[in-house]
């Protein structure tokens, strides 16, 4: 009997996450980078998925952008493009955020984008570097639902310089320093 109440409520619980639909607000659903005028241009495509509305004043922050190009920044038309060492966010999240490097805000001041998922475009800025790191995402838009601010954080990629050629990655100049102790220490063993 106790065995079978918990697995009805195991299945009980498992439907009601099921049931639930997954809420986010803007996402970044891809990230291209090409050579332009000896910089790399980074363009982020960005969609509004279902179940979102975007309104005049909703946003989203790319965090920690590297080696930005001063004024290449670009975005469709009814966006504005920000630049500073701490980008606006939503409340109650929190991304990593290095002050000595620029986010890039965009904000939406066109007309309400109602429900269904729709692709917002390209938006768009350029670095002196081509290398690539993890960083983050946040953006507030409304709930179609029931109007509520929704926010939302999740990764991307940002540019970083990339390594010299020539130069060692780091865990194999410590693999390369641990060799050698030990190879002096075969020799003499094996005298």
């Amino acid at each position: 009997m106790t065995r079978r109440f918990i697995t009805l409520t195991f299945a009980a619980v498992v439907a009601l996450g099921a049931a639930t639909p997954a809420r986010a607000g803007l996402l970044p659903s891809q990230v291209s980078v090409t050579p332009e005028a000896g910089n790399y241009r980074w363009t982020y495509a960005i969609v509004l998925p279902t179940d979102s509305q975007l309104r005049a004043g909703d946003y989203f922050t790319v965090y920690d952008f590297d080696g930005l190009v001063p004024g290449a920044v670009g975005a469709p038309t009814g966006w504005a493009v920000a630049t500073a060492p701490t980008g606006a966010t939503p409340g109650r999240l929190t991304p990593d955020d290095n002050p000595t490097l620029l986010n890039l805000t965009y904000t939406y001041s066109g007309p309400t984008i109602g429900t269904g998922q729709a692709g917002l475009g390209n938006f768009w800025a350029l670095s002196q570097y081509q290398g690539s790191t993890d960083s983050f995402f946040t953006a507030q838009t409304h709930r179609t639902s029931d109007g509520r601010l929704d926010s939302n954080i999740t990764e991307t990629v940002v540019p970083v310089p990339s390594a010299p050629p020539g130069v060692p990655e780091p865990t194999t100049l410590a693999l390369a320093g641990l060799g050698v102790p030990l190879l002096a220490l075969a020799r003499r063993w094996k005298k």
